[in-house]
């Protein structure tokens, strides 16, 4: 067992694997009764529950029910209150992912960026003139009904501190929770 340890802790890319691997289990679980019956039970929280589904906002593979219930919530509760309480949980995922990427996922790849450093669309990118490229886009991904990894990516990219990370993730998470689901009570 502890040669099993010795090994995962020397092991290059642990991080980028836990992700993928992550993903893989999730798709897995995704249509399971299981997880159906957490849904239901979510939305019957309230606010709690659109804090909650806040947080499950945010990935690539929990947007869809979290979705579900963030509609069904904005039925029944003021759709301001369930766009900032679940905009609040959705920091909270987002902040779990940027950490993730930033402190773990990017060291790990970082030699591999430093080998593909003199390809010219890289270079074009690190100049100043692209530096605001990135983190616009990503802050549009975050807004959008888009999974976040790809815009918290970006982000985490950038040299973006943490406190504003939150404060720009509330309310762009937020905004773009109010407008999906006061489009949704539209129709």
């Amino acid at each position: 067992m502890r040669q099993l340890l010795e090994t995962y802790k020397s092991w290059r890319y642990k991080n980028t694997w836990l992700l993928i691997a992550s993903f893989v289990v999730f798709f897995y679980l995704a249509e399971t009764p299981f997880v159906e019956r957490i849904i239901a039970t979510m939305g019957s929280l309230g606010y709690v529950g659109s804090f909650i589904s806040g947080i499950f906002f945010v990935s690539t593979f929990t947007v869809a029910p979290a979705a579900i219930v963030l509609y069904h919530l904005a039925d029944l509760l003021n759709p301001l209150g369930v766009a900032l309480s679940a905009g609040l949980g959705a920091v909270i995922g987002d902040f779990i992912i940027f950490r993730f990427f930033k402190d773990h996922v990017f060291e790990e790849l970082r030699p591999i960026f430093s080998k593909l450093g003199n390809h010219p669309v890289l270079r074009i990118l690190s100049t100043p003139y692209f530096a605001w490229v990135l983190p616009v886009l990503g802050a549009f991904i975050i807004a959008s009904p888009f999974p976040d990894e790809v815009g918290i990516g970006l982000m985490g990219i950038s040299r973006m501190k943490s406190w504003q990370f939150l404060i720009l993730a509330f309310v762009l998470n937020s905004t773009g929770i109010f407008f999906i689901v006061t489009l949704a009570r539209s129709f």
